[in-house]
């Protein structure tokens, strides 16, 4: 086992790191998504779980690959935090996810057909925002706080990876979601995302994965 994941696992779910920034963080978070609620931008929120829920469903895979292989999962976070949830997430990294969603339909314009340098827009957002997100993560892996060990997830050829598995199909959901026709459709795909990551999440758990 690489010396990330032994080092993410010998703190998971441990109390004992445990800081109060974290109440902070989860209070401004409740605080974001009160101000939605109020003014009743169910689009957005929808977004917000809509990707909150995708990354999880990657989360608990990315922790069942550490087991499948025993060496490593796709990616790791170490380093301080208040808890560590899995091996490749955190709770403050969580609260992140949380927001992120709801802070990437404020860049979607009105339209969903506007039209951005020619193109969709909607497609313009996505691939814009996942490859900034990318860039992000070279940034955390180079200082060693996202920590990544196989050549198909790494710097290099397998960044487009990343940019599609990672972070490309949470800002399609979310947009999936908040541009949905109905209600009853966009709060459908919202609750599929929520339905497959407790499904993983009691699954991967009864068999010890997590």
């Amino acid at each position: 086992m690489t010396e990330s994941a032994r080092a993410a696992l010998s703190i998971l779910r441990s109390p004992a790191n445990f800081d109060w920034t974290i109440v902070y963080l989860l209070i401004l978070t409740m605080y974001l998504y009160s101000g939605e609620i109020m003014a009743r931008r169910w689009n957005v929120i929808a977004a917000g779980l809509a990707l909150w829920f995708a990354d999880w469903i990657n989360e608990l895979v990315n922790s069942a690959i550490l087991f499948w292989t025993g060496r490593a999962p796709l990616w790791v976070e170490t380093g301080h935090t208040s808890y560590q949830i899995l091996v490749g997430l955190n709770a403050e990294t969580t609260l992140l996810f949380l927001i992120y969603g709801m802070a990437f339909a404020k860049l979607m314009p009105a339209n969903p057909r506007a039209k951005i340098l020619g193109l969709n827009n909607r497609w313009i957002l996505i691939v814009g925002q996942s490859v900034a997100s990318v860039i992000l993560e070279v940034v955390l892996n180079r200082w060693g706080y996202l920590n990544w060990y196989w050549p198909f997830w790494n710097v290099g050829a397998g960044l487009i990876l990343i940019v599609i598995f990672g972070y490309a199909w949470f800002f399609a959901v979310a947009t999936w979601a908040h541009d949905a026709e109905t209600e009853t459709k966009r709060w459908g795909i919202v609750g599929g995302l929520a339905s497959v990551s407790l499904l993983l999440a009691i699954v991967f758990g009864s068999l010890g994965w997590l």
